[in-house]
């Protein structure tokens, strides 16, 4: 399987879904805690399910399961902890959640997905600490962020 990042924070919409359609994705996965988000409208659950459909013919599952918890979230982001303490918070959440039977069970004939967020670069975003785990957990996967 293929497995992309992306997030949407200071991408015009044209961009946001040239990338989705470039790559072949088939299925967006909104691993965000809140899906209805302001910071760009389009990306909001159910106009985003919507344009993903229109557009590209790209599935949506938004799946929580991936996401953060209100308290790490909101610890990192008013600096109560670092990205290292933030990381091993998360790793351990995913560990307790051990919901990949349930996310392969929402993918297994899907090719390629993109897990979607909405920090701009991966590096200090949830969404590469979840590749990195669905990259562990199946086999012969691959990941790039775009």
């Amino acid at each position: 399987m293929k497995i992309y990042t992306l997030g949407f924070t200071h991408k015009s919409a044209r961009t946001f879904f040239t990338l989705l359609m470039k790559n072949k994705i088939e299925l967006l996965v909104d691993i965000r805690l809140n899906n209805s988000s302001q910071l760009a409208g389009f990306t909001k659950s159910a106009d985003l399910e919507f344009f993903l459909a229109a557009i590209g013919m790209i599935g949506y599952l938004h799946y929580p399961s991936f996401a953060p918890t209100k308290e790490i979230l909101n610890d990192i982001k008013k600096k109560k902890c670092d990205w290292d303490e933030y990381r091993k918070r998360f790793q351990k959440l995913l560990k307790e959640r051990d919901c990949i039977k349930d996310f392969l069970g929402h993918v297994q004939s899907v090719k390629s997905i993109c897990m979607l967020c909405s920090e701009e670069l991966p590096d200090h975003c949830h969404r590469s600490l979840v590749a990195d785990y669905l990259r562990k957990k199946i086999k012969g996967s691959v990941v790039r962020h775009l």
